[in-house]
Formats: structure tokens, C-alpha cells, sequence
């Protein structure tokens, strides 16, 4: 329930000392307030992760601090590059009634025609930046997928249905996903076009050799001119 505030520690652990709190199974993260001076907090990584998963940073927060209550926006999650853990959270609190940005998931609904022929689709964006007020903030974007039929076929992001209230920033002309061939269609393609570019070579050859052998008749009429001279 994203609606129930999430409850963080103040902390003291700084720099490198952090790398104490994460074996202890304990995630860093900072609350910048608005120009004032940031708070250090930390949480459980379990409760970190599932916060995240749930909010992204797209989805307003109401945490709480000790007595402190701040309404926020998750802006940025760091995590291992390897373990792909929960390595540090960055929070941003904003006012309710003022427009923030802030990144949205897109979601590609229904069944995609193209792949159903054996067509590839390439995911090339998941996510815009768009800007509204924190209540007006949707929870993903949706496009049809049927749209995706035949090869070269694409969806950008001016296709997407935008909620009222809401302007997305992200480039309209961007891609969102396109269809392509798959690799082993390529290939095929490959090897058909390097067949015939090997026919048309052999044809080539054929030709030279031919134009290069005397027609027929030709040697013994020259042959018969000599005796008779």
C-alpha cells in the first residue's frame, strides 16, 4: 500500500562507513528537501526494494522521519552492478500542489501481430519524463501493440494516449519499439544475396570466356584463304 508512509531512520553513517549498514542488511539513502539541507536516512534493503518496485519514480511517497513527515518522489536507485542489490536511494520532496517531473513506464498492451509471422520487435524505450501535478501522475502509459504488424513498423512516443493534465517531455518523434527481422532471417537473407552475387559472377565468367573463343566456321575459312593463296 503505497498510500501508508514509509518509515525511515535518520542516520550518521557517512561515506565510507555506509558500507557498514549495507552488511547489516541496511540501505542508505537522502531526502533533498526543497533547498534546505538534506536528510540522511536509511531503511531496511527488503522494504527499500519492494518501496521501489512499487513507486518507481513516477508514483509520490509520504515518509516519515522520526516526527518529521515529508511528501516526496523517488529521483534516482543505484544498484550493484553484479548483485543487482539496492545500493542507495535518493529522494526529492515536492509540493502537492506544484508540477514536478518525472519518469513513467510504458507499457506495450495486447498481442503484437508481427511477432505471430516470426518477426522480431525491438524494445528501444520503456519509460518518458513527463511533467503534472503529483495527483495527475499516472502509473504507465499505454500503447496498442497492434499497431506492430509488419516489418519496419514502429510506435514512438507521439502514439502514446496521454492522461489530461499531463505533458510528456520526452521527444515525440522518439522510438519506442520497432520491427525488425530476427537473425536467423538475416542470414538467410545474407546467404540469398551472396548466391546471387555468385550466380551473376559465374554468368559474368561464362560471358568473357565466350566472347573470347572464335565463332564457329571461322577458323576454317581462314584455314581454306591460306592454301588457296
Amino acid at each position: 500500500n503505497l498510500d501508508a508512509p514509509v518509515r525511515l531512520e535518520e542516520r550518521k553513517a557517512l561515506g565510507k562507513e555506509v558500507k557498514g549498514l549495507r552488511k547489516e542488511g541496511l540501505v542508505p539513502a537522502v531526502v533533498h528537501n526543497h533547498g534546505q539541507q538534506s536528510i540522511h536516512v536509511m531503511a531496511p534493503e527488503l522494504e527499500l526494494e519492494r518501496v521501489y518496485e512499487a513507486a518507481g519514480k513516477h508514483h509520490p511517497l509520504n515518509l516519515e522521519v522520526g516526527n518529521q513527515k515529508y511528501f516526496v518522489l523517488i529521483k534516482d536507485a543505484h544498484f550493484h552492478p553484479v548483485k543487482r542489490r539496492l545500493q542507495h536511494v535518493v529522494f526529492q520532496t515536492i509540493r502537492r500542489d506544484e508540477k514536478v517531473e518525472a519518469e513513467v513506464p510504458i507499457r506495450i498492451e495486447g498481442e503484437i501481430p508481427a511477432e505471430k509471422v516470426g518477426l522480431m520487435v525491438l524494445h528501444q524505450l520503456d519509460s518518458v519524463e513527463v511533467e503534472a501535478l503529483p495527483a495527475n501522475l499516472p502509473d504507465e502509459l499505454v500503447i496498442d501493440g497492434a499497431r506492430l504488424a509488419e516489418l519496419h513498423d514502429k510506435l514512438t512516443v507521439a502514439d502514446l494516449a496521454v492522461p489530461e493534465g499531463v505533458t510528456i517531455l520526452t521527444e515525440a518523434e522518439h522510438p519506442i519499439a520497432t520491427v525488425v527481422e530476427t537473425k536467423a532471417m538475416m542470414a538467410e537473407e545474407e546467404t540469398a544475396v551472396e548466391e546471387a552475387e555468385a550466380a551473376e559472377g559465374e554468368e559474368a565468367a561464362e560471358g568473357e570466356a565466350t566472347a573470347g573463343e572464335a565463332p564457329e566456321g571461322e577458323s576454317s575459312e581462314q584455314e581454306a584463304t591460306k592454301q588457296a593463296s
